[in-house]
């Protein structure tokens, strides 16, 4: 199964957002991609608390109702990487994945567990609690090929999620992102490839890139790695594009034989 990431420079227009990704997506179904992740705040990017963020109910949300579109159109498996979704319970929306079939259903929601709060040297701020509810379920939903590990960008940091997610039996885990530049300079690459290593699955991480309104400045090299830790594709630093690689369920098998770390795994106190 041919697997894609799609980077994006998302900005703080829905419709706008959604007429950079139409191209992106046809040109992942061209080559061939039966799985195509977007990055986190695929359809709305802005630095939290420079405005009212977009938040919408997901029934209403203009860019969910693409995507399903989309997904039908293309026949793939389309993971949005997030989105602000509202519900009337909460004062809060959930920085929520979704993951729509080739029929053009949601099959799966999966709301970001760890959120990003933090003061950096330079004194900018990120509070997504004060924008975001956290969710607390680790969810894994069979997607073609793939059994898919679903997570949201600073989730990476916490192993112990993607060990939930592959004693669930998940072979896919996918990372959609929008790391800021300093922390992915020195981090993206070296987290990536451990989740990979460490529970013997591909990984996929699409990202945001460039500069987005509020000033917001995001890494790029969205990844796509084996689960030996091999980088198969990678994408530039600062430009919209589409990476591509086979995802292959025999190389898990594989790799799971020859280092078994999963069947290794042992209960701490």
């Amino acid at each position: 199964m041919k697997i894609a990431a799609i980077q994006m420079t998302s900005g703080d227009d829905i419709d706008a957002n959604i007429a950079a990704l139409e191209p992106l997506i046809a040109a992942a179904a061209a080559k061939g991609a039966q799985l195509v992740a977007t990055p986190e705040n695929t359809f709305y990017m802005r630095r939290e608390g420079t405005a009212t963020m977009a938040d919408v109910a997901m029934e209403n949300h203009a860019g969910v109702a693409y995507a399903k579109a989309a997904a039908k159109q293309y026949k793939i498996w389309l993971l949005i990487g997030s989105i602000r979704a509202l519900e009337a319970s909460n004062n809060k929306p959930f920085n929520r994945s979704i993951l729509i079939s080739p029929t053009g259903e949601i099959v799966a929601l999966y709301d970001k567990i760890h959120l990003f709060d933090v003061t950096l040297p330079s004194g900018q701020e990120y509070r997504e609690s004060s924008q975001a509810m956290a969710g607390d379920k680790a969810v894994s939903v069979v997607a073609g090929a793939a059994k898919l590990g679903m997570s949201i960008c600073y989730d990476v940091r916490f192993p112990a999620l993607y060990q939930v997610l592959s004693r669930a039996g998940a072979t896919l885990l996918a990372v959609p992102s929008a790391f800021t530049r300093p922390t992915g300079a020195a981090h993206w690459h070296i987290l990536l490839k451990a989740r990979a290593i460490e529970n013997a699955c591909y990984v996929v991480a699409p990202a945001q890139c460039g500069t987005h309104p509020g000033a917001r400045e995001t890494y790029g090299h969205s990844l796509i790695i084996d689960p030996w830790g091999e980088v198969i594709a990678e994408a530039s630093s600062d430009s919209p594009e589409v990476i591509v690689a086979e995802f292959d369920a025999e190389r898990v098998e594989a790799v799971r034989a020859q280092i078994p770390v999963l069947a290794h795994r042992r209960p701490i106190a």
